[in-house]
């Protein structure tokens, strides 16, 4: 199990303590200073089943200033889009083999425990 966890933001820590919480092992990723790569982000998003698109943060002023509309980006777009700005990706994010869940609200976590 991962999570793509930003310290900073306390949906993220709430998620990281419920996983703390369960005794289960995991893996944190600081996916700020640490980013996926395109192909993670696929296998994220697969495990999602989500749009690329609606796994980026539209009320960031980043996205904003890019003039970007989310409804028109493409798979790929968006995917290449959120591996070059990883402030751009919701949070957090936690990874089975299997299974991918968003963190908001945090206990979207026990879906996979």
């Amino acid at each position: 199990m991962k999570i793509y966890h930003n310290p900073r933001c306390s949906k993220s820590r709430q998620a990281l303590a419920i996983l703390q919480d369960s005794k289960v092992e995991f893996e944190v990723i600081e996916y700020l200073t640490n980013p996926p790569t395109e192909q993670e982000l696929r296998e994220i998003i697969a495990k999602l089943g989500i749009a690329a698109r609606d796994l980026i943060r539209q009320k960031e002023e980043e996205f904003k200033q890019l003039g970007v509309k989310q409804d028109v980006l493409s798979h790929d777009s968006a995917i290449t889009l959120m591996a070059n700005e990883p402030k751009l990706m919701e949070r957090p994010i936690v990874v089975t083999d299997e299974k991918a869940v968003i963190g908001r609200p945090p206990e979207n976590v026990f879906d996979l425990l």
